[in-house]
């Protein structure tokens, strides 16, 4: 860079946040005996900081570090022009703010320095003096990367405590300290920011996402999250870094299994804990199409797949899910994997892109092969979810450890008989067996997924769900104790105090034959025998914010006990194993339970 001299110079924003004016005058790069600093910039660096942008912090350090020069005599600081309106500040990406600094330029006869090409740019257009400074793209050793060695997966730093790392592979991993000494809050501050400025100037790194409390980072390998006050209760670094790329054949699938994923599977869940391996398995299958000639993309939140030059990764951070699905749809791509779903909005864009025709293979964080499957209830119709997903690939030790393949049929689920309870039900298999593990289908008003494999036989858990929602139904007709037993898949028989008899049975037996109708089961009511003496218990009751607790003595645990306000009947429940009942305020049996408390009436708990 030749040397500048000049006797103004007007900053904009751009080339504060970079810092370098600063250096350029104490490496002597840029003589010069005033700089003028427009309002406009100091308002857009302090909207910036009060939002949590790290940019914004960095640009007020710069300005600190120029009153410094300043107060050194070595050159004049001053601020002028008229402070921005909140709305001039929110239209900052539109050139509002620019446009101010250039008019201070004019009017100050200064030379505009910035370090925005297109400001530049449209400085030179109106014949201003401009001295554009390309911002510096020189990388430089982290002071984080002495805590990493070719076994640690990740690092946490975090104020006030001691450095620790996670060290060993995918599932086989030890917590281990890296320092004696507990990091100060002005250590990890400084930490930060130096990961920040390293992110606006090499070419592989992108502030992925920057909200008021965190900010997360993607840094060559690292995947950096930052999070601090108000969001954190005090500032903290995590550092993850792939320690192992792996390619499909070093996971040694069967040749079922491979032609599955490589030839058949067009919806596939890439499902696991975290830290057990998702993301490794994502790559590898990228990268094998990727070598088959395949058009590959991902959208990725932050970018942290490990991947070739040929894969395009998109950042959904970056862009909306409108502008995702416009160039995935046009670019016409032959597979994608998202990584990872996490929230509504993904699990809608999955589904839309399927339905599109996009073989898509998507990473979601699960315990069990089978909740990555549940994760769509809700977020979708029950009928479209097999043609979403159609293979669940569940990671555990970077290793495949099952898989599981959906399947939609129309039949009577497993544990009923009668042919009218015929309905859609999704099977979910084994894909090495074949076994039927689980059926996915509406019961009523909900949906249900029940567990059908060899490990559950001799319990019916169609049969126990069936039911408990038969006790509510008939709970919510005549709200006091009733007890349902499923005889067999077709009929249940209904207990009831003998008074309420008549009203369930209804005119001419009219409520119950509605009731029989609507619940596909012919239904026995018979007298509950209440002549069995209850014990009655002692408990201590007590409130938090969101439930009531009951109390009993440990011996209780895992019976069930009874409840009754002023000698009624209020419900059953099952003491935990620490001798605790909760009982949510928001439901019907909760607010009964506030009111009679408020009314200082009698609880009584028999068992």
């Amino acid at each position: 860079m030749e040397k500048i001299k000049v006797k103004k110079i007007v900053p904009d924003t751009s080339i504060i946040i970079e810092n370098l004016v600063s250096k350029k005058i104490e490496e002597k790069e840029i003589e010069v005996e005033e700089i003028i600093i427009h309002e406009a910039v100091l308002g857009e660096l302090e909207h910036q900081a009060n939002v949590g942008k790290e940019i914004g912090i960095l640009g007020l350090d710069e300005l600190k570090k120029l009153q410094e020069l300043n107060e050194n005599k070595k050159i004049i600081l001053t601020f002028k022009g008229k402070r921005p309106s909140a709305e001039e500040i929110k239209r900052a990406s539109l050139g509002e703010i620019d446009a101010l600094i250039r008019g201070l330029a004019v009017e100050e006869n200064a030379t505009l320095i910035t370090g925005d090409k297109v400001q530049s740019e449209v400085g030179k257009a109106k014949g201003m003096d401009v001295v554009y400074i390309e911002p510096l793209f020189e990388s430089k050793p982290l002071s984080i990367d002495k805590y990493f060695d070719k076994e640690t997966m990740s690092v946490h730093l975090r104020e006030n405590d001691k450095p620790y790392a996670k060290r060993g592979s995918p599932g086989k991993w030890e917590s281990v300290i890296l320092d004696d000494k507990n990091l100060e809050k002005e250590e990890v501050i400084k930490i930060s920011k130096e990961i920040i400025e390293e992110a606006k100037i090499r070419e592989d790194g992108f502030l992925e996402i920057e909200r008021r409390g965190s900010s997360i980072v993607q840094l060559g390998n690292n995947r950096i999250v930052i999070t601090r006050p108000p969001f954190s209760d005090g500032w903290e670094i995590t550092i993850v870094r792939p320690i192992k790329k792996q390619n499909l054949k070093d996971y040694k699938l069967s040749d079922k299994l491979f032609k599955r994923i490589t030839e058949e599977s067009e919806g596939v869940l890439i499902a696991g804990s975290p830290g057990n391996g998702k993301s490794t398995f994502a790559s590898a299958v990228a990268e094998y199409f990727a070598s088959k000639n395949k058009t590959v993309k991902t959208m990725e939140a932050p970018r942290d797949l490990q991947l070739n030059e040929r894969i395009t990764q998109y950042s959904v951070s970056h862009g909306n899910q409108q502008e995702i699905h416009d160039v995935l749809l046009l670019s016409r791509p032959d597979y994608t994997f998202f990584d990872e779903m996490r929230n509504y909005e993904d699990f809608k864009l999955f589904s839309d892109l399927r339905l599109s025709g996009i073989g898509l293979f998507s990473v979601t964080h699960a315990t069990k092969p089978v909740d990555a499957i549940q994760r769509f209830i809700g977020k979708t119709e029950l009928g479209i979810i097999p043609q979403i997903v159609d293979t669940v690939v569940f990671i555990a030790n970077g290793l495949v450890d099952k898989v599981l393949t959906l399947k939609m049929m129309v039949k009577v689920p497993s544990g009923m008989t009668e042919q009218d309870l015929a309905r859609p039900v999704i099977e979910i298999r084994d894909f090495e067996s074949n076994n039927l593990e689980y059926e996915m289908y509406s019961y009523g008003e909900e949906t249900v997924v029940i567990p059908v494999s060899e490990s559950n036989k001799g319990s019916n858990p169609a049969q126990e769900l069936a039911a408990k929602q038969i006790e509510d139904e008939f709970y919510d007709m005549i709200n006091t104790e009733v007890k349902a037993e499923v005889v067999n898949d077709g009929k249940v028989r209904v207990y009831v105090p003998e008074q309420y008899i008549p009203r369930i049975i209804g005119k001419e037996g009219k409520n119950i034959d509605a009731i029989e109708k609507r619940l596909g089961m012919s239904i026995d009511v018979q007298e509950l025998d209440e002549s069995e003496e209850k014990e009655v218990i002692q408990f201590e009751v007590s409130e938090d914010k969101r439930n009531i607790v009951f109390t009993v003595d440990n011996e209780y645990s895992g019976l069930e006990i009874e409840i009754s306000i002023d000698e009624g009947y209020l419900c059953n429940l099952i003491v935990g194993t620490n001798g605790n009942v909760k009982v949510s305020k928001k439901g019907d049996i909760g607010r009964n339970l506030v009111k009679a408390l408020d009314k200082n009436k009698e609880i009584r708990v028999s068992v």
